[in-house]
């Protein structure tokens, strides 16, 4: 079976279920595969001319005009739509179920008792959050830690420094994607915040979904578990 992943989540979770994809995007961080371009660029007239059996895309990763444009070039398109740690489940059984991978065996996620209100930036320049409906939100609060979200219906709200300088948050976790954090951030994070406690946390185990949630939610639970 020909399948083109979109999702870099998608990538590696067909990797681990020893399913090689045809192409990938160069987001997915696969070198030794075919590269079709971008989540959000995608090379479609590449992705039609290797007649893949199914291309799979994200709602909250890819635009829908691409999904749109490879189906009107007949291409069998499978739309997953991951918000929440809770949609894992189904998105990834569905997807199993088209490709012939295995019966996805995710244990029972509960949402324990807040422990921490945490501000977790995704960008900077302009600085940019996540609110508490994303799936690293809803991942976090598997772990107890609430997510601090300014007065915005936006999805991934832009921050003014104003906004920084007030947050009601006991701790940074600053992600290494999708802009790389990294220790050299920390003290201007806590300059600009006030907040002493910045930690910086991997942001593949918070934004990845998939094959990768439950060793995700081991290694973040352990990193987080001195709060």
């Amino acid at each position: 079976m020909k399948i083109v992943s979109l999702v870099p989540s998608v990538t590696e979770t067909l990797l681990a279920w020893n399913i090689e994809p045809t192409a990938c995007t160069r987001f997915c961080e696969q070198p030794s595969l075919r590269h079709v371009g971008g989540t959000k660029d995608p090379d479609i007239a590449s992705i039609v001319a290797l007649q893949p059996d199914l291309v799979v895309v994200d709602r909250e990763e890819n635009r829908k005009e691409d999904a749109e444009a490879l189906i009107a070039q007949g291409i069998t398109v499978c739309d997953l739509h991951v918000v929440s740690v809770h949609d894992v489940p189904r998105e990834m059984q569905r997807l199993s179920d088209l490709v012939g991978g295995p019966t996805l065996s995710l244990s029972e996620l509960v949402e324990p008792a807040q422990r921490s209100i945490a501000f977790v930036p995704i960008w900077r320049r302009p600085w940019m959050t996540i609110s508490r409906e994303t799936y690293g939100a809803t991942l976090l609060r598997c772990l107890g830690i609430h997510v601090f979200q300014p007065n915005s219906p936006d999805a991934y709200p832009t921050l003014s420094d104003e906004d920084l300088a007030g947050l009601k948050a006991q701790i940074v976790l600053l992600p290494t994607e999708p802009y790389v954090f990294a220790e050299r951030h920390i003290a201007e994070v806590q300059e600009r915040t006030g907040i002493s406690d910045v930690r910086i946390i991997d942001g593949k185990d918070l934004f990845w979904w998939g094959a990768r949630t439950n060793e995700a939610l081991t290694r973040l639970g352990n990193d987080l578990a001195r709060l």
